[in-house]
């Protein structure tokens, strides 16, 4: 399989995971992350927000919230593979993507540079992970780009469903994540 068919077979397999079955899935996922060592120590966290079929981080989100972390979201910067970071504390005002992706919107007063903050969680979305962290995303090489200067903790989420035993034709600008955290097992890679 080509990384065409790779992203429409794990779309499809996605898809057709019923929504309460994801429901009960994405809150196990939830649970082993809020209980990982990096997101208790963590002073920033890096999610995406979940859309469609992906696995739903809004809880994640609301944990940091409520635990007094700065959480930030990302803003794709049209034209490039980088992606800039702005602190939200709420989910109301933001916008609707070319994408489809709600992003917060480009504000210089809330933009958050991650270097400046020593413990720093990155959750990474994808279609697929396997057991060394790397990951088939959706083709764009943000998360990519973004993880090559990234010193924090990068975590996977991923339902077991969707890891494989390898992801295929890795390029040389394919990182691999530091952990993957499905329902039923934690994997350090």
């Amino acid at each position: 399989m080509n990384k065409q068919e790779w992203r429409k077979h794990f779309k499809e397999l996605r898809a057709a995971i019923p929504e309460d079955e994801r429901a009960r899935i994405d809150a196990a996922i939830t649970e082993r992350v809020l209980a990982l060592p990096a997101f208790t120590a963590c002073d920033l966290l890096l999610p995406y927000l979940s859309f469609g079929a992906e696995i739903e981080t809004r809880d994640i989100i609301r944990a940091a919230w409520t635990a007094g972390k700065t959480v930030v979201l990302p803003r794709c910067v049209p034209g490039t593979r980088d992606m800039k970071w702005y602190k939200v504390d709420s989910f109301d005002g933001l916008v609707l993507s070319s994408l489809g992706v709600e992003e917060p919107p480009e504000d210089p007063s809330y933009e958050i540079d991650p270097a400046q903050f020593v413990h720093a969680l990155c959750l990474v979305p994808g279609l697929s992970f396997d057991a060394q962290g790397f990951r088939m995303g959706y083709g764009g090489g943000f998360y990519d780009s973004f993880l090559a200067g990234f010193s924090g903790t990068s975590v996977g989420l991923c339902r077991t469903a969707q890891l494989s035993d390898t992801v295929p034709a890795l390029e040389s600008h394919d990182l691999s994540v530091g952990i993957v955290v499905t329902e039923t097992r934690i994997i350090r890679c």
